[in-house]
């Protein structure tokens, strides 16, 4: 139990508690799996809206769509509106997170993205699907900082990097399924023109509203509480934690004997989380802004872009074009579900940088045979399913470094500012130029695309090899001992 032994200077009282060793010390369970179907699944919403926007670009530029819109303007507009919706979301909500906790900004942030998708759903102009991408990336943007904060203090140190790099993957089942959804939403044999592209976002609604169900279930950080002053409700959550998995496993779990003190407090001014990040994790910061840009501009430009690609060069049927995304969708998710384990055993610094590395020089390649006319639809479909397996490892691990190497104090924050900055970076400008570039139908301007993302993931990858931190099987307080921390 913990101890409150006095008054601390920040306001709150100082207290001794195991609570962080407690919960890195237990074998996987069924709890755990509830946290990650409650938490994890959000990527799935993500990968679902932006793949689906991608596919029906073409459909909603047509005649008797319904809403009177270009192409360029869905694949270029209304995603860097959605991507600055995400960005001005994570900002907001990151702060919030810390604040005032994990679990109600988890509940808020689904709350938004559900509002704003089903008012998607019913656009009857252009500023109205405009206005509602942006809401549904800020209510995204939000989950990015809530969800990660909260899964890295609930996951066991053990499986926290191959969790972490699963979780942010299954981005791209959601992918596969808004590729393959787009497919039969499209065709006009069932669905108006009119009708089947709004079906797609009212599947993302329901979706939400199955995982909003699950999610009431996930208890508040333990972590969070402890320094909030709350360590009563803390020490409580996790001794029902290790009782529901004692009773599953049949044993007792082994004791524990490392604590730590805390001093609590309520709340940190923007002032020391900036001093923190760039001035006592400068080089941590650096690594955070690289891996972000890189992985931003590739990712954002290419899933929006994809479906242009195909129609403009290779003359694919709107329709079609998911068929082609499903299967670069399937190679995303594997990266991280076979490379996500190797983050544990062989390293955060070699897997990091070796996955953004491989995907950049394998882009490299791709963009020269694309320039020589050596690719068709088929084959260029398989470069980027190849590219991207490694890439969406690497990608991941974005999300899961900023999330662990700062201190638990500023971890939403943290991941929030990073995500922000980084995408603002790639995220905005990759779309707006990507359209540009590719809807000149000029062989050159895709490949200087190519070449541009390309060469921005081999730069992170040289910089994690660098200043990558070793995280692997550590706890959150070793990684980046807590503000609060007494001594």
């Amino acid at each position: 139990m913990a101890v409150t032994e006095r008054k601390s200077p920040q306001g709150g009282g100082t207290v001794t508690t195991a609570v962080p060793a407690r919960l890195d010390r237990l074998p996987w369970s069924r709890w755990h799996w509830m946290v990650v179907i409650g938490l994890g699944t959000v990527w799935i919403l993500d990968g679902l809206e932006v793949t689906v926007v991608g596919n029906i670009a073409g459909r909603l530029s047509e005649q008797g769509s319904g809403l009177p819109i270009s192409s360029a303007q869905v694949t270029g507009t209304a995603a860097a509106l959605y991507v600055a919706g995400a960005c001005a979301g994570a900002l907001f909500f990151g702060r919030l997170t810390d604040r005032f906790g994990r679990k109600k900004l988890f509940m808020v942030t689904l709350a938004v993205y559900l509002g704003a998708t089903a008012l998607t759903a019913v656009s009857f102009s252009s500023w109205w699907f405009f206005l509602f991408r942006f809401l549904t990336g800020f209510g995204i943007g939000g989950e990015y900082a809530a969800i990660n904060s909260a899964i890295d203090e609930l996951i066991p140190s053990k499986y926290r990097g191959r969790v972490d790099i699963v979780i942010n993957g299954s981005f791209w089942l959601g992918a596969i399924g808004g590729s393959l959804l787009s497919i039969v939403a499209l065709n006009t044999d069932l669905f108006a023109a009119n009708v089947g592209w709004r079906l797609t976002f009212a599947l993302g609604v329901v979706l939400g509203l199955v995982i909003l169900l699950v999610r009431r279930n996930v208890p508040e950080s333990p972590r969070w509480l402890l320094i909030h002053g709350r360590e009563q409700e803390a020490e409580q959550l996790v001794a029902d934690i290790e009782g529901q998995v004692e009773a599953e496993k049949g044993r007792r779990l082994p004791a524990v004997t490392e604590e730590m003190t805390i001093h609590q407090r309520k709340s940190i001014g923007f002032g020391t989380i900036a001093r923190t990040v760039f001035s006592r994790y400068r080089r941590r910061a650096v690594l955070g802004f690289s891996l972000f840009i890189g992985q931003a501009f590739l990712y954002n430009a290419i899933t929006f872009g994809f479906g242009a690609i195909l129609t403009t060069f290779y003359d694919v049927p709107t329709s079609d074009t998911g068929y082609y995304f499903a299967f670069i969708a399937a190679g995303n998710f594997l990266g991280p579900l076979l490379l996500g384990k190797l983050f544990d055993t062989v390293g955060r610094r070699v897997m990091i940088s070796s996955t953004y590395l491989l995907s950049g020089v394998l882009l490299f390649g791709t963009a020269w045979l694309f320039d020589r006319g050596a690719l068709d639809a088929v084959t260029l479909t398989v470069c980027w399913c190849v590219v991207l397996f490694f890439a969406s490892a690497g990608a991941s691990s974005a999300y899961l470094t900023v999330s662990e190497v700062f201190p638990m104090e500023t971890r939403a924050m943290a991941i929030a500012f990073f995500y922000a900055l980084g995408t603002a970076a790639g995220g905005i400008s990759g779309p707006l130029v990507f359209a540009d570039l590719t809807e000149s139908g000029a062989v050159g301007d895709t490949v200087l695309a190519f070449q541009i993302g390309a060469a921005l993931m081999c730069a992170a990858g040289l910089v994690a090899a660098f200043l990558a931190v070793r995280a692997e099987r550590r706890s959150l307080e070793e990684v980046a001992r807590p503000l609060s921390a007494a001594g």
